[in-house]
């Protein structure tokens, strides 16, 4: 679907005073156009947190996650590996180096299209949640920056001290991802028949049954072939801006009115048009 189309069926779905729902987004290849681990390795390194010889490690694990997306055996690779190189970090330095390095490491891999959809969501009056498999220290300064309501990570074990043992007590991936999900929108009130999800990897494929409204974003091979036999919404986001730099917002206050409608058309496709010149 054209995201101008997409941007229409959000606002016709309902607005504020309606029906309580959320937006669910992915991190990594939905809103990032890498991996968090990834973008922030840099940083890491310089806070001490990793070594370069750790920093390789990563990559090296997060390569076949990069070029071929995710799947169940990939994905407990990943949380075995990250959950060796975390230990014995402080959970307090790592989410206070992830705030610091927002604008250097974050702010340039955000894709413009996703940017647009959470404020149309949000615009719509509904609360926009970030989910991830990173770790939480990780996932709710980027959830901040990207002015989402809500985040959800992995919770990574911590000692007496404040640092990783290098255990993982919720890997929030796949169904458990899901369930993580329901449970927020069951303390929240929010309807999952009117909420949405967006992600890249068919690992998700129980957060995106879960919900009335599914979209696959740059999907990997698996979730392309489930989302075209369920008829979901295939979006291709390509374009990165950075948050703070951003061009004025291409959503506008749903008012219920044709004019409102009309305005928010015109902005999308302008925005479109300007994705395309770049």
């Amino acid at each position: 679907m054209e995201l101008l189309e997409q941007g229409d069926a959000i606002r016709r779905a309902g607005g504020p005073g309606g029906i309580a729902a959320a937006a669910f987004f992915d991190l990594d290849k939905t809103v990032l156009s890498t991996s968090s681990t990834v973008a922030l390795r840099e940083p890491l390194m310089r806070a001490g947190l990793v070594t370069r010889r750790d920093a390789a490690i990563g990559m090296l694990i997060h390569l076949p996650y990069l070029l071929h997306g995710a799947d169940e055996a990939r994905m407990e690779h990943m949380k075995e590996g990250l959950g060796e190189l975390a230990r014995g970090w402080d959970a307090q330095v790592l989410e206070s180096t992830v705030r610091e390095a927002l604008t250097q490491a974050i702010d340039p891999v955000c894709f413009t299209e996703a940017l647009d959809m959470i404020a149309l969501h949000k615009d719509a009056g509904r609360s926009v949640v970030i989910a991830s498999a990173s770790v939480q220290e990780m996932v709710r300064p980027i959830a901040e920056l990207l002015g989402a309501d809500f985040s959800i990570g992995s919770l990574a074990q911590t000692d007496g001290t404040g640092a990783f043992t290098g255990r993982i007590e919720r890997y929030n991936y796949g169904a458990a991802k899901a369930r993580a999900c329901l449970a927020l929108a069951e303390a929240q009130g929010w309807d999952p028949a009117h909420c949405y999800a967006y992600s890249d990897s068919v690992t998700d494929l129980p957060l995106l049954e879960a919900v009335g409204h599914p979209a696959a974003v740059n999907p990997d091979r698996e979730l392309r072939r489930a989302a075209e036999e369920r008829r979901w919404e295939v979006l291709s986001f390509s374009h990165t801006v950075r948050v703070r730099s951003k061009p004025a917002r291409i959503a506008v206050p749903v008012a219920g009115t044709a004019a409102a409608v009309g305005a928010a058309a015109f902005a999308l496709a302008r925005a479109r048009r300007a994705w395309k010149a770049r």
